[in-house]
């Protein structure tokens, strides 16, 4: 019997992507990857993020990772589709990246709508290959299972490189939170200067109340179709 736990990192800023990541465990991993310190990712440390997370890479038999970039996000939401079908389809990516055998698999995602019947059946209309898999999405599974604890910390460290580079390339721009002071005083001075570059969410309220007239193709589309 083998497991896939799968969580996601970087769901709410307004700067960066959305990480979603997923490992592929033997049943009986599971309490080795707790022995190694495996929890929700936000009961850490970044050093001991980033200290697990080479260890997990070292006892998984395989990980996957995959970003959400903010224009997919813009897309997704100036579309008409949410959030969580964005998610439901990164998610089903790496599901069907890991999903290579046909061994029977235990799927645990955390949850990221309140309705876990309809995400449920949503994730499952993307997933290629279903045969083999019982799929199971819950509310706290990072903290409730190991295996989603050890897919939250990937993630979790993932996002935080992504943030690294950004602040490389851009200067201080804080968590990339819409709430961190230092992102809002960031976004502030330097928001209509990069536009261009991708690192912002637009379709967040916080770009739409800073920059009011600065509405994407996307949204302007949107808008227009509502009118007819």
């Amino acid at each position: 019997m083998f497991l896939i736990g799968i969580d996601d990192a970087g769901r709410g800023p307004i700067i960066g992507p959305m990480i979603l990541a997923g490992v592929l465990i033997e049943k009986e991993q599971e309490q080795d990857l707790k022995k190694l310190g495996a929890k929700d990712s936000k009961l850490l440390s970044h050093p001991e993020r980033m200290r697990i997370a080479e260890l997990i890479h070292k006892e998984v038999k395989k990980s996957h990772v995959v970003l959400a970039t903010p224009a997919e996000i813009d897309e997704a939401i100036f579309s008409g589709e949410n959030l969580n079908t964005l998610e439901a389809r990164k998610m089903a990516d790496v599901i069907n990246n890991l999903n290579t055998s046909s061994e029977k698999i235990k799927v645990i995602v955390d949850c990221p709508s309140i309705n876990t019947v309809a995400w449920r059946e949503k994730l499952l209309s993307f997933i290629k290959k279903k045969t083999n898999l019982d799929v199971v999405c819950e509310h706290k599974a990072d903290f409730n299972h190991p295996v989603v604890s050890a897919a939250s910390i990937l993630a979790k460290v993932r996002r935080e490189e992504e943030v690294a580079q950004l602040k490389k390339r851009y200067g201080e721009l804080g968590s990339g939170y819409p709430a961190d002071p230092i992102t809002k005083s960031f976004l502030k001075e330097n928001g209509k200067e990069l536009e261009t570059t991708g690192i912002f969410r637009k379709s967040w309220a916080t770009w739409k109340e800073m920059f009011p007239d600065s509405l994407t193709s996307h949204e302007k589309s949107a808008q227009q179709t509502k009118l007819f």
